[in-house]
Protein backbone atom coordinates (compact mmCIF):
# COMPACT_ATOMS: atom_id res chain seq x y z
CA UNK A 1 0.00 0.00 0.00
CA UNK A 2 2.78 2.23 0.90
CA UNK A 3 3.93 2.29 -3.03
CA UNK A 4 0.57 3.13 -3.69
CA UNK A 5 0.25 6.33 -2.16
CA UNK A 6 3.93 6.98 -3.16
CA UNK A 7 2.88 6.35 -7.28
CA UNK A 8 -0.33 8.84 -6.46
CA UNK A 9 2.26 11.05 -5.49
CA UNK A 10 4.52 10.71 -8.18
CA UNK A 11 1.70 10.47 -10.63
CA UNK A 12 2.37 14.46 -11.98
CA UNK A 13 5.54 14.00 -12.40
CA UNK A 14 6.34 10.68 -13.36
CA UNK A 15 6.51 10.84 -17.12
CA UNK A 16 9.64 13.61 -16.67
CA UNK A 17 11.18 10.72 -14.39
CA UNK A 18 11.22 8.10 -16.90
CA UNK A 19 11.00 9.31 -20.39
CA UNK A 20 14.41 9.95 -22.77
CA UNK A 21 16.51 7.38 -23.48
CA UNK A 22 13.85 4.75 -21.70
CA UNK A 23 11.27 5.64 -24.75
CA UNK A 24 13.75 4.34 -27.55
CA UNK A 25 13.82 0.45 -25.36
CA UNK A 26 10.13 0.38 -24.80
CA UNK A 27 9.88 0.59 -28.88
CA UNK A 28 12.29 -2.14 -29.46
CA UNK A 29 10.59 -4.81 -26.49
CA UNK A 30 7.21 -3.99 -28.16
CA UNK A 31 8.44 -4.63 -31.87
CA UNK A 32 8.83 -8.02 -30.84
CA UNK A 33 5.45 -8.84 -30.74
CA UNK A 34 4.28 -10.47 -33.88
CA UNK A 35 1.18 -11.34 -35.08
CA UNK A 36 -1.22 -8.95 -33.11
CA UNK A 37 -4.02 -9.02 -34.76
CA UNK A 38 -6.81 -9.57 -32.74
CA UNK A 39 -4.49 -10.73 -29.91
CA UNK A 40 -5.71 -10.09 -26.64
CA UNK A 41 -2.51 -8.66 -24.90
CA UNK A 42 -2.12 -7.52 -21.05
CA UNK A 43 -0.21 -4.40 -20.46
CA UNK A 44 0.78 -5.45 -16.36
CA UNK A 45 1.54 -2.48 -14.66
CA UNK A 46 0.38 0.21 -17.29
CA UNK A 47 1.05 3.15 -14.91
CA UNK A 48 0.88 6.51 -16.88
CA UNK A 49 0.29 4.57 -20.06
CA UNK A 50 3.60 5.67 -21.71
CA UNK A 51 3.44 2.37 -23.73
CA UNK A 52 0.54 3.15 -25.84
CA UNK A 53 1.51 5.76 -28.61
CA UNK A 54 3.99 2.62 -29.39
CA UNK A 55 0.86 -0.03 -29.50
CA UNK A 56 0.20 -2.05 -32.55
CA UNK A 57 -3.65 -0.45 -33.73
CA UNK A 58 -4.58 -3.94 -34.50
CA UNK A 59 -4.61 -5.89 -31.03
CA UNK A 60 -7.31 -6.15 -28.01
CA UNK A 61 -5.34 -4.44 -25.02
CA UNK A 62 -5.90 -4.40 -21.67
CA UNK A 63 -4.10 -2.11 -18.88
CA UNK A 64 -3.91 -2.68 -15.17
CA UNK A 65 -2.30 -0.33 -12.60
CA UNK A 66 -2.39 -0.25 -8.81
CA UNK A 67 -2.93 3.18 -8.71
CA UNK A 68 -5.72 5.22 -9.82
CA UNK A 69 -3.94 8.26 -10.39
CA UNK A 70 -1.70 7.02 -12.60
CA UNK A 71 -4.87 4.93 -14.44
CA UNK A 72 -6.32 8.46 -15.13
CA UNK A 73 -3.01 9.72 -16.57
CA UNK A 74 -2.89 6.52 -19.06
CA UNK A 75 -6.88 7.15 -19.94
CA UNK A 76 -5.88 10.65 -20.96
CA UNK A 77 -3.01 9.40 -22.69
CA UNK A 78 -5.39 6.43 -24.35
CA UNK A 79 -7.54 9.18 -25.34
CA UNK A 80 -5.33 11.77 -27.15
CA UNK A 81 -3.94 8.68 -29.22
CA UNK A 82 -7.36 7.38 -30.23
CA UNK A 83 -7.64 11.17 -31.81
CA UNK A 84 -5.25 9.52 -34.32
CA UNK A 85 -5.67 6.49 -34.61
CA UNK A 86 -8.35 3.50 -33.10
CA UNK A 87 -6.81 1.43 -30.22
CA UNK A 88 -9.22 -1.02 -28.32
CA UNK A 89 -7.93 -0.53 -24.66
CA UNK A 90 -9.56 -1.13 -21.56
CA UNK A 91 -8.21 0.08 -17.79
CA UNK A 92 -8.63 -1.57 -15.00
CA UNK A 93 -7.51 -0.88 -11.31
CA UNK A 94 -5.90 -4.07 -10.29
CA UNK A 95 -2.66 -5.49 -7.91
CA UNK A 96 0.17 -7.17 -10.35
CA UNK A 97 0.18 -9.66 -8.10
CA UNK A 98 -2.97 -10.90 -7.69
CA UNK A 99 -4.71 -10.17 -10.95
CA UNK A 100 -8.72 -10.47 -11.79
CA UNK A 101 -8.70 -12.65 -14.38
CA UNK A 102 -8.89 -16.11 -15.21
CA UNK A 103 -6.24 -18.48 -16.33
CA UNK A 104 -5.09 -18.73 -20.60
CA UNK A 105 -7.02 -15.22 -20.90
CA UNK A 106 -4.13 -13.70 -22.39
CA UNK A 107 -2.13 -14.20 -25.89
CA UNK A 108 0.98 -11.78 -24.45
CA UNK A 109 1.61 -10.09 -21.44
CA UNK A 110 3.60 -6.57 -21.51
CA UNK A 111 5.64 -5.90 -18.59
CA UNK A 112 7.84 -2.57 -18.58
CA UNK A 113 9.37 -1.41 -15.29
CA UNK A 114 7.12 -3.44 -13.03
CA UNK A 115 8.64 -6.57 -11.62
CA UNK A 116 11.45 -3.98 -9.96
CA UNK A 117 8.84 -2.08 -8.58
CA UNK A 118 6.22 -4.28 -6.99
CA UNK A 119 6.99 -6.04 -3.60
CA UNK A 120 7.02 -9.32 -4.55
CA UNK A 121 8.33 -9.63 -8.40
CA UNK A 122 7.94 -13.86 -8.46
CA UNK A 123 4.52 -13.45 -7.45
CA UNK A 124 3.82 -10.66 -9.94
CA UNK A 125 5.78 -13.09 -12.86
CA UNK A 126 3.98 -16.02 -12.10
CA UNK A 127 0.34 -14.08 -12.12
CA UNK A 128 1.80 -13.10 -15.31
CA UNK A 129 2.35 -16.74 -16.07
CA UNK A 130 -0.66 -17.99 -14.82
CA UNK A 131 -3.38 -15.32 -17.12
CA UNK A 132 -0.81 -16.58 -20.12
CA UNK A 133 -2.04 -18.75 -22.51
CA UNK A 134 -0.04 -22.06 -23.68
CA UNK A 135 2.59 -20.89 -26.69
CA UNK A 136 2.16 -16.96 -25.04
CA UNK A 137 5.41 -14.80 -24.68
CA UNK A 138 5.70 -12.24 -22.09
CA UNK A 139 8.04 -8.92 -22.61
CA UNK A 140 9.91 -7.48 -20.10
CA UNK A 141 11.94 -4.30 -19.72
CA UNK A 142 13.27 -3.25 -16.25
CA UNK A 143 16.72 -3.69 -14.15
CA UNK A 144 17.97 -6.26 -12.63
CA UNK A 145 21.26 -7.48 -10.72
CA UNK A 146 22.50 -10.66 -12.51
CA UNK A 147 23.03 -13.90 -10.34
CA UNK A 148 26.38 -13.48 -8.40
CA UNK A 149 26.91 -9.68 -8.74
CA UNK A 150 27.74 -8.02 -5.49
CA UNK A 151 26.44 -4.00 -6.90
CA UNK A 152 26.69 -2.97 -3.49
CA UNK A 153 25.48 0.34 -4.02
CA UNK A 154 22.07 -0.91 -5.40
CA UNK A 155 21.66 -3.23 -2.93
CA UNK A 156 22.27 -0.18 -0.24
CA UNK A 157 19.90 1.92 -2.57
CA UNK A 158 17.01 -0.22 -2.34
CA UNK A 159 16.97 0.19 1.30
CA UNK A 160 15.80 3.95 0.85
CA UNK A 161 14.06 3.26 -2.41
CA UNK A 162 11.73 -0.12 -2.11
CA UNK A 163 9.17 1.31 0.07
CA UNK A 164 8.88 4.50 -1.96
CA UNK A 165 9.16 4.03 -5.40
CA UNK A 166 11.35 0.56 -6.89
CA UNK A 167 13.58 -1.94 -5.55
CA UNK A 168 16.86 -2.22 -6.89
CA UNK A 169 18.16 -5.44 -5.89
CA UNK A 170 15.68 -7.88 -8.11
CA UNK A 171 17.64 -10.74 -9.20
CA UNK A 172 16.04 -12.02 -12.53
CA UNK A 173 17.11 -15.28 -12.68
CA UNK A 174 15.67 -15.67 -8.82
CA UNK A 175 12.23 -14.90 -9.82
CA UNK A 176 12.44 -16.87 -12.99
CA UNK A 177 13.47 -19.66 -11.04
CA UNK A 178 9.89 -19.70 -9.50
CA UNK A 179 8.05 -20.43 -12.81
CA UNK A 180 9.23 -23.70 -14.46
CA UNK A 181 6.77 -22.87 -16.77
CA UNK A 182 8.66 -19.86 -18.66
CA UNK A 183 11.45 -20.19 -20.57
CA UNK A 184 13.56 -17.70 -21.73
CA UNK A 185 13.74 -16.79 -25.73
CA UNK A 186 15.79 -13.76 -25.84
CA UNK A 187 17.48 -11.55 -23.11
CA UNK A 188 19.91 -8.40 -24.02
CA UNK A 189 21.88 -5.61 -22.10
CA UNK A 190 19.81 -2.22 -22.45
CA UNK A 191 19.99 0.63 -20.44
CA UNK A 192 23.17 1.52 -17.53
CA UNK A 193 25.76 -0.88 -18.83
CA UNK A 194 22.96 -3.82 -18.90
CA UNK A 195 21.01 -3.16 -15.17
CA UNK A 196 17.88 -2.70 -17.53
CA UNK A 197 17.46 -5.80 -19.44
CA UNK A 198 14.64 -6.49 -22.71
CA UNK A 199 13.90 -9.54 -21.97
CA UNK A 200 11.33 -12.34 -23.73
CA UNK A 201 9.52 -15.45 -22.16
CA UNK A 202 7.63 -18.11 -23.47
CA UNK A 203 4.57 -20.22 -21.60
CA UNK A 204 5.92 -23.69 -22.60
CA UNK A 205 2.68 -26.06 -22.83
Amino acid sequence: MALKHSYTLLAPIYDIIVTGPIDAFRVKSLSRIQQTNNKQILINGIGSGLDIPYLADDACYTGTDITPAMLDRAKMRAEKCAADRPLNISLQLADSQQLPFTDNSFDAVIMHLILAVVPNPDLALQEACRVLRPGGKIYIFDKFIRKGQYAIGRRLLNVFLRHIATRTDVIFEDVLSNCPQLDIIHDEPALAKGWFRLIELKKNN
